[in-house]
């Protein structure tokens, strides 16, 4: 896929969730809490155009999804077409 706006919210090593874009070696974030960072996921997946956030548990199985849709656009299309 060439715009890939997947974000999994993973377990991080060394402690804390990581939001990474699949394929990526580093985090776009990291926070001390699930909770926080599937919030974060899910701005940037809207501020993207909208895709899916799958949240993993600590074993890193996937435990749950959320597709987010397109965020609020600031400069959206004038052509009315």
């Amino acid at each position: 896929m060439g715009n890939d706006n997947r974000r999994p919210v993973v377990p991080n090593d060394k402690g804390g969730w990581d939001v990474k874009k699949p394929g990526s070696e580093r985090s776009s974030v990291h926070a001390d809490t699930q909770k926080a960072a599937i919030t974060r996921a899910k701005e940037i997946v809207g501020n993207a155009g909208g895709a899916e956030v799958r949240i993993h548990g600590r074993d890193g199985r996937i435990r749950n999804s959320d597709t987010v849709a397109p965020g609020n656009d600031p400069v959206p299309p004038r052509d009315k077409k």
